[in-house]
Formats: C-alpha cells, sequence, structure tokens
C-alpha cells in the first residue's frame, strides 16, 4: 500500500488535521515528521494512503488548517506533490 505525509510546521495543526480528516472519514496517523522530510521546523506529519491524499488536501483546505508540504513515498524514495 502506498502512503503519503502532509507535513506541519507544529504538533497544534497536525492534531487539528488529523481531528478533521478522521471526522471526515479518512484514516491517518500523527507522527513525528521523517527527518528526511523536515525544512525548517516541520517537526510532525500525516501519514495517509495515497489514495486519499488529494480528499485529504481538501479538507484540510476547506477547515482552514495550515499544512506545509505532501510528500509522497513510493519505495522507499520521497517526492515533494503539487496539489
Amino acid at each position: 500500500m502506498r502512503m503519503n505525509y502532509i507535513t506541519f510546521r507544529s504538533v497544534t495543526p497536525a492534531q487539528r488535521g488529523q481531528r478533521l480528516l478522521q471526522r471526515a472519514g479518512i484514516r491517518c496517523t500523527l507522527q513525528r515528521t521523517p527527518g528526511s522530510l523536515q525544512e525548517r521546523g516541520c517537526g510532525y506529519c500525516l501519514r495517509l494512503r495515497a489514495e486519499d491524499t488529494r480528499n485529504a488536501v481538501e479538507v484540510l483546505q476547506g477547515g482552514a488548517v495550515p499544512y506545509s508540504r505532501v510528500y509522497a513515498a513510493d519505495t522507499g524514495s520521497l517526492e515533494a506533490l503539487h496539489l
């Protein structure tokens, strides 16, 4: 199963995002951002299924939850997505 990450600058918006996504029926896990993804203090992320990513971003934007970046985690390499 392909997984993606949505990064946040701090834990508070990540927690808000997690609650919002869970209410929308999107399963995600709050965790520390992997070291290779940390940019300028992006210390927390939500890990979710790749097929849920576009919908998750729309839910976060609709709920005014600020996030930093979205990354695809395919076969060990990480790539920034522009959604």
